[in-house]
């Protein structure tokens, strides 16, 4: 027995008739009579008592409707439920952000049109560096990451530049620029220790530390006590800058992060460095899900450069 025998039998029980059924279906009446004759047989069992002007069902027919139905009902919403995740409207998503990237209005309004276009994909977050988002993309634990850095040399990855963000300057409240009026140049910075966020390798510290060089000086990298020091999160760089440990260059939107006794500054578009944003997938994912949420993200990266 076939799905399709399923629906032949509800259509003729529906219908009380099979020359009606038969219509419905878009088949002959004579061989719709033989199908539900041949069903009958498999079954041993009489579905329905043919009258002089139709046919109704007998008490195995209507036990066998009510379970014919649930079971074309789940057929159909597994067909329904294959065709969305082939679409990339059902499934889940885990998404990768750095501390920084959710500050950004690109990455929390590309996540949110997405949810609300597609409100059957289970959406999940997880935030770490960059390189370790690298690393988790590649062993399957993240599906998509919101980057900052290019993933130079990454051949198994699929990195989309989504913008190029403006550095400023995190200030102790406390510091002679604190009052600064005008953007300030980089190289006016050379002599003050700066604080910087993450390991090398990693977006921001990559950017820091080109900007110095291409204005002039070269920032030492150490521990505590040196010129230079690294802060794992941009929450701990923002509370050492507030301790007056020394300065940072963070990504403009950080900005809208207040603590108290942290001043922010614009610095000089001659030499100010640039957070990059991109998003990572997988080289070899062919999953819709994934690319129907890069193709969200890029329309909404060309709405905010717009």
């Amino acid at each position: 027995m076939e799905l399709r025998h399923l629906r032949y039998f509800v259509a003729v029980a529906e219908e009380g008739h099979i020359t009606r059924a038969a219509e419905r279906l878009g088949l002959q009446q004579p061989p719709l009579s033989l199908q539900i004759k041949a069903m009958e047989r498999e079954l041993d069992v009489l579905l329905f008592r043919r009258k002089a002007r139709g046919v109704e069902l007998t008490d195995a027919g209507r036990a066998f409707l009510e379970q014919a139905r649930m079971t074309l009902t789940q057929m159909d919403r597994a067909m329904e439920n294959a065709r969305r995740a082939a679409r990339g409207e059902q499934g889940r998503l885990c998404i990768g952000v750095t501390s920084t990237a959710p500050f950004h209005p690109l990455v929390p309004r590309s996540v949110r049109a997405f949810r609300d276009a597609n409100p059957m994909v289970v959406l999940t977050l997880e935030e770490c560096l960059s390189n370790e988002q690298i690393g988790r993309l590649r062993g399957n634990q993240l599906d998509v990451a919101f980057i900052r850095t290019a993933a130079a040399g990454a051949e198994d990855l699929l990195v989309t530049p989504l913008l190029a963000e403006p550095m400023v300057v995190a200030l102790p409240d406390t510091h002679a620029l604190a009052r600064a009026e005008a953007p300030i140049p980089l190289r006016r910075l050379a002599q003050e220790s700066f604080i910087l966020y993450g390991p090398p390798g990693t977006g921001m510290y990559d950017a820091t530390i080109a900007a110095c060089r291409g204005a002039g000086f070269d920032p030492l990298v150490g521990s505590i006590g040196a010129s230079t020091q690294l802060a794992p999160r941009i929450t701990s760089t923002l509370s050492m800058v507030a301790a007056g440990l020394g300065i940072s260059c963070v990504p403009s939107s950080l900005q809208r992060m207040t603590m108290e006794g942290v001043i922010y500054r614009a610095l000089d578009p001659s030499d100010r460095p640039h957070a990059l944003l991109n998003l990572a997938t997988r080289r070899s994912d062919g999953s819709a899900v994934v690319q129907r949420f890069v193709a969200a993200v890029r329309r909404a990266a060309r709405d905010v450069v717009g």
